[in-house]
């Protein structure tokens, strides 16, 4: 039975390390998280409450708790180097929160693109004309200046992410949690690409 319950601990020990050794590329979570605040922000959504955790729960057996304890307790010995290699993600810099002042200044003039269905997030995380006949005709050169301005900001916020984190690399994947996020985000009614490149309407 002790053999038994050795052997059990260090099985969990492998997962856990394997776990934590995971966790030290992309921080997924954090990013999706980043990506909410700043697109909330860009968009003028205000944050929603954080509603109180009400799944407390404590453990039924006090044996049970003493052997979660003493095995966090051991991978904490034998691999605190792999957690303190866990990224802390940015996404506040100089260069972050001047793009998202730009586009969140620049909002405003798209916002009725986005409702009339003219223009709608793309597929990679940017903006591009969806129904140009929604757009009149004295309106398309600016329209056009919008696009392109904001799809400049755009590529270089997933950059400027990446770059402040210091893992370039990290940019395609910060520009897949974005586009994710946009359509997530967009109001009800406006237009956004499929994984396909289709349009879809929200």
């Amino acid at each position: 039975m002790k053999v038994l319950r050795i052997g059990g601990v260090l099985a969990i020990l492998v997962l856990l390390t394997a776990c934590v050794t995971i966790n030290i590329y992309f921080p997924a979570a954090q990013a999706e998280e980043a990506a909410g605040r700043i697109v909330d922000d860009i968009l003028g959504k205000e944050k929603a409450p954080q509603q109180p955790n009400k799944s407390d729960n404590k453990s039924s057996s006090l044996q049970h708790s003493l052997f979660r304890s003493i095995a966090a307790e051991t991978v904490d010995f034998f691999i605190p180097a792999a957690e303190a290699a866990q990224p802390d993600f940015n996404a506040s810099s100089p260069a972050i929160r001047k793009l998202q002042a730009s586009m969140k200044s620049r909002n405003s003039a798209l916002a009725p693109y986005y409702n009339s269905g003219a223009i709608g997030f793309t597929r990679d995380a940017m903006i591009a004309v969806h129904d140009a006949a929604a757009i009149p005709l004295k309106s398309r050169n600016k329209a056009q200046g919008l696009i392109s301005s904001e799809n400049r900001d755009r590529s270089a916020l997933y950059r400027a992410i990446a770059d402040a984190n210091g893992h370039p690399e990290w940019e395609a994947e910060i520009r897949a949690t974005f586009a994710r996020t946009w359509v997530e985000k967009a109001a009800r009614g406006w237009w956004y690409q499929n994984a396909k490149g289709g349009w879809v309407q929200k």
